[in-house]
């Protein structure tokens, strides 16, 4: 039994158009999730090490990222800040944000990135201002050391 071969003119071509589509919606989302990521982090922070730290095991529900440089003064969200005294509006502000968002300010992490130079009385001062409003949950990153 012989079968035919059925010659068409025709050439099927594919829509690439969806495809393309697809692929710069995923990028356009890459992008902005590695921008929000980094925002938090200030490069001429050179955070101190630890043997004794441990990476934290959930990520908290609400945070506040404060970048402590040596001189006192404190980068938040790419926002420099001169004085530790001036955060009061910014935290406030914070509070605010996170109670609409139904987080309890107890449960609210302050996460402070200090420089390894800063002296622990900046440190102390910083935790103080953080308290004024209302703010109790501390976290402090460090470079973890392999024992």
């Amino acid at each position: 039994m012989r079968f035919r071969k059925k010659t068409n003119s025709k050439i099927m071509e594919g829509d690439l158009t969806p495809m393309i589509d697809v692929t710069f919606q995923l990028i356009a989302f890459f992008m902005l999730l590695i921008n929000f990521s980094e925002v938090d982090r200030a490069e001429e922070i050179l955070l101190p090490s630890s043997v004794l730290a441990k990476p934290p095991e959930t990520r908290p529900d609400y945070q506040i990222i404060l970048n402590l440089n040596p001189d006192g003064s404190v980068k938040f969200e790419g926002l420099d800040v001169e004085k530790i005294e001036f955060l009061s509006t910014i935290l406030a502000r914070e509070v605010a944000s996170a109670q609409r968002e139904g987080v309890a300010t107890e449960a609210v992490a302050v996460i402070i990135r200090s420089h390894k130079e800063t002296p622990t009385g900046m440190v102390q001062k910083l935790i103080k201002q953080c308290q004024k409003e209302e703010l109790v949950n501390f976290k402090f990153r460090v470079n973890e050391q392999l024992r």
